[in-house]
């Protein structure tokens, strides 16, 4: 098998791994990380009585509710906190853990990767979705045997930090900064990334140069030191001169030049040109509240969008029998997926996927669970991305989702840089199709309600709709809600997967229907924040959560 194929080999639904935490802190300037790394991803940050903030950029502990933090990489984790901890909104901490996950998990979230955020301001009460996806080149150029998408994670964060900013630009990236360049001991997640395709990588000069092991192992493992010093000088020049280095100044002939040694296909156009887009989300609105999805593209957050409008549709979801409810999700997952060649590759109004007129055709004949079709044409999904969320003390949210386009990219390392490079989107499933976070609100009040966002593949969507069900409409905890078994169904004609402890209910409905039931060790990971009651409402009742599926670090502050 190829390098190229032995990178972007991946299953059709999602894959987990396991997780780690870093015992000491990161708050200190240099972070030094000692001891063993052990299981969980979960912050909530509660502190006194008072709800005064410090002032911004100040460290040390804030007094009152400080918000809450969850990403897929603990180390990251812990500098959000960090950055809430200061008087940093949501966006400061979403921009400072986008940032040292590209040092932490450099094979999902590197520099040269692309995504999706949702956020919500309840200063205006509106929420926006910002697309930054690792676009194909303008030129379409195949040019090189490892052809490289456009990355847009540094305009992206900048982007963000242009409206809900509060802390300096630089501050949010020295973090990032010190861990490549002092180093850090590589966590599990990264670890086990790097086994998956460790022949290829090594055989790939500049990554081995970065990431060989000790004692000549391929690969370096859990818990080997990393140091970084190319990625350290491009993160300094960043932080000190902006985005606009990285897309136009001095660092992207730098780039362009470490892209072409690398197999790559941009020129300096590519990246000069490349803009961020703000869209309006879609929104879906049920008792109360209101929930939104990012749209397409990609189409993960009309998927999602589709599948919860109908889970809340008349109760559907909730006036099911406890142990057909995952037969209720499989089921709108299939008019979802069904619909979705439908749409276009860009629908003129978005928000029609999910206008009541659509979900009640979609829904037609849905008093009992149809059978499924013959054959849906679906190519296998990247399942590789990274997702993080914070929420601050104002209630202001940010869920974002953030990927190369396969696992480790293209595979290859811009000379000099230490950047990772995105591949281009194309077949074989590689691409940021099934991205979709989602925020939920109590419009009335400027209630933060719930925010969300999976990976996994062609069975995030579902995933983040079957925890988003349990938590919002079935009262479940987060924890409960995240660990449930989970099926996923409707991307592939008649097959549905399932996790080994599926109800056995939903899963005889699917079998008298005509599903065929495949079992898989997990499907799709899923990290959220959860206020069941409104945060302004009752802080003390918000948590934050990550999938056991996943890997992480769960820490209290009071």
């Amino acid at each position: 098998m190829s390098n190229t194929a032995a990178i972007e080999r991946r299953r059709k639904v999602g894959h987990a791994e396991a997780m780690v935490i870093p015992e000491a802190s990161v708050g200190a300037r240099l972070r030094q990380f000692t001891g063993a790394m052990f299981a969980g991803l979960m912050i909530i940050l509660a502190g006194c009585s008072s709800r005064s903030a410090p002032s911004p950029g100040a460290y040390g502990v804030s007094p009152g509710f400080v918000g809450a933090v969850v990403a897929d990489e603990p180390q990251a984790a812990l500098v959000g906190r960090d950055v809430l901890r200061q008087g940093g909104s949501a966006a400061d901490a979403a921009i400072a853990m986008y940032f040292t996950m590209a040092v932490t998990l450099p094979s999902q979230a590197a520099l040269g990767g692309g995504g999706v955020c949702i956020s919500y301001n309840p200063a205006t009460n509106e929420a926006q979705s910002l697309e930054f996806l690792a676009r194909a080149p303008s030129s379409a150029s195949t040019a090189g045997d490892r052809p490289t998408a456009v990355p847009g994670n540094v305009r992206g964060m900048f982007a963000l930090h242009g409206i809900y900013g509060r802390l300096r630009w630089a501050q949010l990236l020295a973090p990032a900064e010190n861990l490549a360049r002092f180093g850090l001991p590589v966590s599990r997640a990264l670890a086990m990334d790097l086994a998956q395709v460790q022949d290829a990588l090594a055989a790939e000069p500049e990554v081995s140069r970065i990431f060989a092991g000790p004692g000549g192992t391929p690969m370096v493992r859990e818990g080997d030191p990393l140091v970084q010093p190319d990625l350290a000088h491009v993160m300094a020049l960043i932080r000190t001169n902006g985005p606009a280095e990285f897309y136009s100044g001095a660092l992207a002939d730098q780039l362009l030049a470490g892209v072409r040694a690398a197999g790559g296909s941009l020129d300096r156009s590519d990246l000069a040109d490349y803009q961020p887009a703000w869209r309006k989300p879609l929104a879906v609105g049920y008792d109360d509240r209101k929930a939104y999805f990012t749209p397409p593209p990609p189409a993960g957050g009309g998927l999602g969008g589709q599948i919860w409008a109908m889970l809340v549709k008349d109760g559907r979801w909730i006036d099911a029998k406890e142990d057909l409810r995952d037969a209720v999700v499989v089921d709108a997952a299939l008019r979802a997926f069904s619909d979705r060649p439908a749409w276009g590759s860009s629908p003129a109004d978005p928000q029609e996927l999910v206008a009541s007129s659509r979900v009640d055709a979609l829904l037609a004949g849905a008093e009992t669970l149809p059978a499924p079709p013959k054959g849906i044409p679906q190519e296998p999904q990247n399942p590789a991305a990274a997702t993080f969320i914070a929420v601050d003390r104002e209630g202001g949210a940010v869920a974002c989702a953030v990927t190369l386009n396969s696992l480790f990219g293209t595979g290859r390392v811009a000379q000099g840089t230490g950047i990772v490079l995105a591949a281009l989107p194309g077949p074989g499933g590689r691409g940021a199709a099934m991205l979709g976070p989602m925020v939920v609100v109590q419009p009335r009040g400027r209630q933060f309600v719930f925010a969300g966002a999976a990976a996994g593949g062609v069975a995030a969507p579902t995933a983040l709709a079957d925890v988003a069900a349990r938590s919002l409409l079935g009262r479940q905890s987060l924890d409960d809600a995240a660990a449930a078994a989970r099926i996923h169904g409707g991307s592939e004609g008649s097959v549905a997967y399932a996790e080994p402890a599926a109800a056995a209910a939903s899963l005889q409905a699917l079998v008298d229907r005509g599903w065929q039931i495949v079992t898989v060790p997990r499907l799709g990971r899923v990290n959220a924040i959860l206020c069941p009651d409104g945060m302004q409402n009752s802080p003390e009742l918000c948590v934050a959560g990550s999938d056991p599926r996943g890997l992480g670090l769960a820490v209290t502050s009071d």
